[in-house]
């Protein structure tokens, strides 16, 4: 094995950026993978099929030289991954790509190889720069000072900060229920779940939510809770991504039961909020203070919509997301709007001493900090062990600023709009949840963020209309269901989008397999 003096490491940095490059509309037939590039990339993964035994034992494990290595990962691996990160069509899933800056920090982070678990100031500024981007992340949220929020941390993405979450919740309204029960010595965290709802007298702890992801009930599962108490509290059918909160005071007030609310920011198909703004919030809040309950924010992209321009067009959306600053927790992705690679997840709670609680590190001197201004890492999250993930986020935050991050948000939600209307449009096309009889602000679409759902209003083309859209190779979508029925959902959440030539793309495209399916029905 060789040092990088030969240029190694330059020569294959050069080929990896080349690999990925292309322009912002680069048709996706270039960036999706063809199935012979798919059975072509299998084939050549090693195998220990056919080896002998004794000293020849296992060639496929023979090392086969850096050159070579690189050699298969470009030319086999490489071709065979999907393309989210090199075409601004890319529309599946709630996918950002990669901005270039936060492409070399990322670089960086592998080079450096900092395990960032420990605050040593002596020895590493990691730690700094990790607390200085969630600050600056605050900030851009408009979630008030840092001070507020003194329990702060990056994670792995939205599961890991909903599990920190609902850890978070049963810890704090359940050691409540404990020290009111005369049990002052110990918190839940050291009782462990069934000795602290014993002493407090709890019989079930409900998450109570509406359309909460799926990465909720995952969350609830893990923690101990139960992936059945958590708990859907639609507002009504028509509206079911809202929080129905006379449902929730309702549960609030049951006997032996105590509750985590978790508000969905937004809801995963519609991008819709849980909670309309702050009257709602503040209820909320409310409520929780008076039952002791728990508020938490799955915020994983919605909680975006904060920091779009502060003007007329987006007043909607500003309207919807007011309030979130008054919940106990939330989560946010980074690799999601903020277009940073993955992995890159954050996660807040005003209350640091409950995080430290659930995540610190007993009796380990060995892992001490050298001062107590910022928390080690370890005692603040999951891992003990931790990529510094903070790095890319703070360099897109550092080069974009507040106002470079807005007008990339707002160029976002423009397409998303623009689609929306498309669709609306058409009499072709369906656009979800239904729009008519609806208040909507600005541009006649005030409550569309990043996501756009709609069907085909014609079942046979509906049936088939995500393989449809997909197949042709020049936007890529997600495929659903709402209500019972097949549906497309395009979340818009890549840097490269061009607003005008993605949008006549989309209405091209809709048009043309709507009119090729009414031929070939007229001709069956």
């Amino acid at each position: 094995m060789t040092g990088t003096s030969d240029g190694f490491m330059q020569d294959a940095y050069s080929r990896i950026h080349a690999s990925v490059s292309s322009n912002s509309t680069a048709p996706l037939p270039s960036t999706l993978p063809q199935p012979a590039q798919l059975h072509h990339a299998r084939a050549s993964l090693p195998s220990p099929a056919g080896d002998g035994d004794g000293a020849t034992a296992y060639p496929y494990l023979q090392g086969r030289g850096r050159q070579a290595t690189v050699e298969h990962l470009l030319d086999d691996i490489a071709p065979a991954l999907n393309g989210q990160n090199r075409s601004s069509r890319y529309w599946g899933f709630v996918t950002g790509a990669v901005l270039p800056v936060a492409e070399v920090a990322d670089n960086l982070v592998s080079a450096h190889d900092q395990n960032v678990q420990v605050h040593l100031p002596g020895q590493t500024i990691a730690t700094e720069v990790e607390d200085a981007a969630l600050r600056m992340l605050l900030d851009v949220l408009r979630l008030g000072p840092a001070v507020g929020w003194s329990g702060r941390t990056f994670t792995t993405g939205a599961t890991a900060s909903n599990i920190l979450g609902l850890a978070c919740g049963r810890e704090d309204i359940l050691s409540a229920r404990v020290s009111a029960a005369g049990y002052t010595e110990k918190t839940a965290s050291e009782l462990g779940i069934l000795a602290a709802c014993l002493r407090a007298g709890v019989k079930e702890i409900r998450v109570l939510t509406s359309m909460g992801h799926s990465s909720l009930s995952k969350a609830a599962s893990i923690v101990g809770l139960g992936s059945a108490n958590v708990h859907e509290l639609a507002h009504s059918a028509d509206e079911p991504w809202r929080l129905d909160l006379d449902a929730v005071q309702s549960e609030l007030q049951q006997d032996g039961v105590a509750c985590i609310v978790a508000l969905s920011a937004g809801e995963v198909n519609t991008g819709r909020f849980a909670t309309q703004g702050l009257e709602d919030m503040k209820r909320l809040r409310q409520m929780a203070d008076q039952y002791g309950a728990w508020i938490h924010v799955d915020g994983a992209f919605g909680i975006f919509a904060r920091a779009l321009p502060d003007t007329d067009e987006f007043s909607r959306l500003h309207q919807t997301a007011a309030g979130l600053e008054l919940a106990d927790s939330i989560t946010v992705d980074g690799h999601k709007l903020l277009n940073v690679p993955y992995d890159c997840g954050v996660f807040f709670t005003r209350q640091a001493s409950v995080l430290t609680r659930v995540c610190r590190n007993p009796n380990a001197a060995y892992l001490s900090s050298e001062a107590a201004e910022i928390q080690s890492p370890l005692n603040v999250g999951l891992e003990n062990s931790r990529r510094f993930r903070a790095l890319p986020a703070y360099a897109v935050l550092l080069s974009e600023g507040r106002e470079g991050l807005a007008g990339m948000f707002a160029r976002m939600v423009r397409l998303a709009r623009g689609i929306a209307e498309v669709v609306r449009e058409s009499p072709d096309y369906l656009l979800l949840p239904d729009w008519q009889g609806q208040e909507y602000g600005g541009a006649g679409l005030g409550d569309t963020h990043i996501c756009v759902l709609f069907r085909a209003k014609e079942d046979s083309l509906n049936d088939v209309l995500v393989e449809t859209i997909n197949a042709t190779g020049s936007w890529y979508v997600s495929g659903t269901k709402w209500k019972g029925q097949k549906a497309v959902r395009v979340a818009v959440a890549n840097w490269r989008i061009n607003v005008t030539e993605d949008l006549e793309l989309v209405r091209r495209s809709l048009a043309s397999i709507a009119e090729e399916h009414k031929t070939a029905k007229s001709n069956s």
